[in-house]
C-alpha cells in the first residue's frame, strides 16, 4: 500500500513539473521579443518589364451590320435566305405577295393608254382648228382653246406615266434584295407573315458585311478613359475560348457618355481581326488595354507600398516633417537597416497591380523591402483564436 502511494505521489509531482515547465515555456515564448529578421517578412526590389492596363467588359459586333427592311406592306410569299447564309449584293432574300401591286400596275397602264388617246384626239382637234383659223372659219379664241386642250392632255399623260412608274417601283419592292455581300445573322420573318411598312420600317434581316473584321464595343469608366489613346494594343478573352488570348487595337473613343446611377462610362471601340471567324457576334469580351509599358524598370511589390508599421500607425507620423508628408503621399517603403526599420520615400510610376515602378528614391535592385509584420499577423491570429474559443 505504501509503495502504491509513493508511486502516485511521484506521478503527481511529475505532472506538476511538466505543467510548470510548459507554463514557463509559453510565458517565455509570448514575451520574448523576436529579432527584426524574424518579425518582418521581406521581398526584394527587382529590375524588369512592367505593363499597365485598364480593364472592362465589351461585346463583339460586326463592323458593318445592315438591317434590311421593306418599303411596302404585304404577306411574305417566299424566303430565299436563312440564318448563317452567305449572300451576295443584289441577291434575292424574299418575296412578298405582289397580286395587289400587279393589279395596280395594270390599272396605271390602262390610265396611260387612256391619256395617250386623249392626247391624240386633242392634237388632232388642234390641227383642224389651226387649218380653219388659217381660212378664217374659226376665231382665235377657238384656236387657243384647242391648243390648251392639247397641253392639258399632255399633262394628264405625264401624270399617268408617273403613277405607272411609281406602281412599277412598288411592285419591284415586293422582291427584297440584299444591299451588301455578307452573312445573314438574323431573320425575323416567316412565310405567311404580314409585314407593314409604316413610319418605322420593319427589320426583316440583319446582314453582317464581313465577319473577318469585327469590333468590340466596351464601356470604360471615366477614371480610366483618360489613359486610353487610339492605336493602343488590346488583349482580350472570351468565354468560348477561356485559354486563348486575342489581340486588337483601339480604333475610337466615342465622345457620347453613358450615365447610369451616377456612373459615367465611355464607349471604346476596339478593332479585331477574325480571319478564322471563330469569334461570333454577341460574344462577351474581357478587354485589357495596354496604357503604358516600361522596360528594365526598378520594381517594388505593391505590398511594400501598403505596409505601415504599427508603431508609425499608433503615432500617426506626428513627428514627420512637411516635406516627408509629401513624400508619403507619393509612396513609402521600409527597409531593414542595422536590424531597424528605415523609412524610404519614393515616387512611383505605372503599376500592374502586383508591382509598381519606382521613379525616384533611395532604393537599389536586390534590396529587401518589408511587406508584412508577422508579429502583427500572429497577434491577430491569436486574438481570433481566443475569440473562437470563447464562442465555443
Amino acid at each position: 500500500m505504501n509503495v502504491r502511494k509513493l508511486l502516485i505521489n511521484k506521478a503527481t509531482m511529475f505532472m506538476m513539473v511538466i505543467a510548470v515547465a510548459a507554463g514557463a515555456y509559453f510565458f517565455w515564448h509570448n514575451n520574448r521579443q523576436p529579432s527584426a529578421a524574424e518579425r518582418y517578412k521581406t521581398d526584394n526590389v527587382t529590375l524588369g518589364d512592367i505593363t499597365q492596363t485598364v480593364s472592362a467588359n465589351g461585346t463583339l459586333n460586326p463592323v458593318v451590320l445592315v438591317s434590311v427592311g421593306t418599303q411596302v406592306s404585304g404577306t411574305v410569299k417566299r424566303l430565299y435566305a436563312d440564318f448563317n447564309d452567305r449572300v451576295k449584293q443584289g441577291q434575292v432574300l424574299m418575296e412578298l405577295d405582289d397580286s395587289l401591286f400587279q393589279a395596280q400596275v395594270k390599272q396605271s397602264e390602262a390610265n396611260v393608254s387612256n391619256a395617250e388617246a386623249a392626247l391624240a384626239l386633242a392634237s388632232a382637234n388642234a390641227a383642224r382648228t389651226r387649218d380653219l383659223y388659217a381660212q378664217e372659219y374659226v376665231s382665235k379664241q377657238d384656236l387657243d382653246q384647242a391648243e390648251q386642250a392639247v397641253k392639258a392632255a399632255q399633262a394628264q399623260l405625264d401624270l399617268a406615266r408617273a403613277q405607272l412608274q411609281k406602281d412599277r417601283t412598288n411592285l419591284g419592292y415586293t422582291v427584297i434584295r440584299s444591299p451588301v455581300s455578307g452573312v445573314v445573322v438574323d431573320r425575323q420573318i416567316d412565310v405567311g407573315q404580314t409585314v407593314a411598312a409604316s413610319f418605322q420600317t420593319p427589320t426583316l434581316f440583319k446582314i453582317a458585311q464581313d465577319l473577318r473584321h469585327m469590333q468590340i464595343d466596351s464601356s470604360f469608366a471615366e477614371a480610366d478613359v483618360g489613359n486610353i489613346r487610339e492605336g493602343q494594343p488590346v488583349h482580350f478573352t472570351v468565354d468560348a475560348f477561356p485559354k486563348k488570348s486575342f489581340t486588337g487595337v483601339v480604333r475610337q473613343i466615342r465622345l457620347n457618355p453613358t450615365t447610369l446611377q451616377n456612373v459615367v462610362t465611355y464607349d471604346v471601340v476596339v478593332t479585331v481581326e477574325n480571319p478564322g471567324q471563330i469569334l461570333l457576334p454577341g460574344m462577351t469580351a474581357y478587354v485589357n488595354i495596354v496604357t503604358a509599358e516600361r522596360k528594365n524598370a526598378l520594381l517594388v511589390p505593391n505590398a511594400a507600398l501598403r505596409f505601415k508599421p504599427k508603431e508609425a500607425a499608433a503615432k500617426g507620423d506626428a513627428d514627420k516633417g512637411k516635406g516627408e508628408r509629401r513624400a508619403v503621399d507619393k509612396g513609402t517603403v521600409y527597409v531593414l537597416q542595422n536590424k531597424q526599420l528605415k523609412r524610404v520615400a519614393v515616387s512611383t510610376g505605372i503599376t500592374d497591380n502586383r508591382f509598381s515602378e519606382i521613379l525616384s528614391g533611395d532604393l537599389k535592385s536586390g534590396e529587401p523591402v518589408v511587406v508584412e509584420d508577422t508579429q502583427s499577423s500572429d497577434a491577430e491570429d491569436q486574438s481570433s483564436a481566443r475569440f473562437r474559443m470563447r464562442l465555443f
